[in-house]
């Protein structure tokens, strides 16, 4: 669906952000990209969406060029940035006036969304909260039916019911010619949803791998000192009376993936996990 090859881009006077980097997304997935303040997550959706163009390689969207930004690709990639700012309008107004940029938007569920994620429809958009405009928007998001999604963290701003009916209404909104790519610090609010898992590092992809595959070849345990799991450790974190390693899944039962674990455990020890699983 998405082909990024041999990306190479940097600001002005920054130098080179990303170096010959390569990212494949197919139909039907929820990526969830994650990385450490300043990796590039939010420039990647921005070159992936064609907000910013590379300065060498190619990014694709169903064989077109992304940064020629045709009718055809905008129809069909919607992206909702951390920071936005919504106009003086009615959600209604907004779905009146926007909608029609994607022919495969459907109103109905809008109205849906709106009423499940609790938006009050007669206040100006402008007027509203943070966190409702975001609910706002990401309904639009949804409605809008795009192929690609590309969300940068679409979390932040909900509260606890709302992070909740996020995640049930994206994965009731995934289907074989549909994906999602979602930025996040918020990893625990997605653990859940996302699948497969990007990891970004240096300008690097460093870690690109299923959830099933990630379960079924590494175990998340807590031990203590009278209680050492069997298999390699790749990682260990100091909690209270022991420690939270990243180990061998030698059981044949898939491990629940701790997201903040693995990733510390990929920073610290990515070739030796990278090749674990590719064993």
């Amino acid at each position: 669906m998405l082909t990024i090859q041999n990306l190479t881009f940097g600001y002005n006077g920054t130098g080179k952000l990303f170096s010959d980097l390569s990212l494949n997304l197919e139909k039907g997935n929820i990526y969830g990209l994650l990385g450490r303040n300043g990796a590039g997550k939010t420039t990647l959706l921005k070159v992936a969406s064609g907000l910013l163009y590379a300065h060498k390689g190619h990014v694709s969207f169903k064989g077109l060029d992304v940064s020629m930004r045709q009718p055809k690709f905008l129809a069909d990639v919607y992206i909702i940035p951390e920071e936005f700012q919504l106009p003086d309008f009615r959600a209604m107004e907004y779905v009146s006036m926007f909608s029609p940029f994607y022919p495969k938007f459907d109103k109905k569920r809008m109205n849906e969304l709106l009423l499940e994620m609790e938006v009050d429809k007669s206040k100006k958009l402008n007027s509203l909260s943070y966190g409702q405009k975001k609910k706002f928007i990401i309904a639009f998001a949804v409605a809008t039916n795009c192929s690609l999604v590309v969300m940068d963290e679409p979390t932040n701003g909900l509260d606890i019911p709302s992070k909740s009916k996020f995640r049930r209404i994206i994965a009731s909104s995934i289907d074989e010619n549909r994906s999602y790519l979602i930025s996040t610090h918020q990893v625990r609010d997605l653990e859940s949803l996302i699948d497969p898992v990007v990891m970004i590092e240096n300008g690097n992809i460093i870690f690109n791998e299923r959830m099933d595959t990630i379960a079924s070849r590494l175990s998340f345990v807590n031990t203590t000192k009278d209680d050492v799991p069997e298999g390699k450790a790749f990682h260990k974190e100091p909690i209270f009376g022991g420690e939270y390693m990243v180990t061998e899944n030698n059981s044949g039962i898939e491990s629940p993936v701790d997201f903040e674990l693995l990733f510390n455990a990929v920073l610290s020890n990515q070739n030796e996990i990278v090749e674990h699983l590719k064993a």
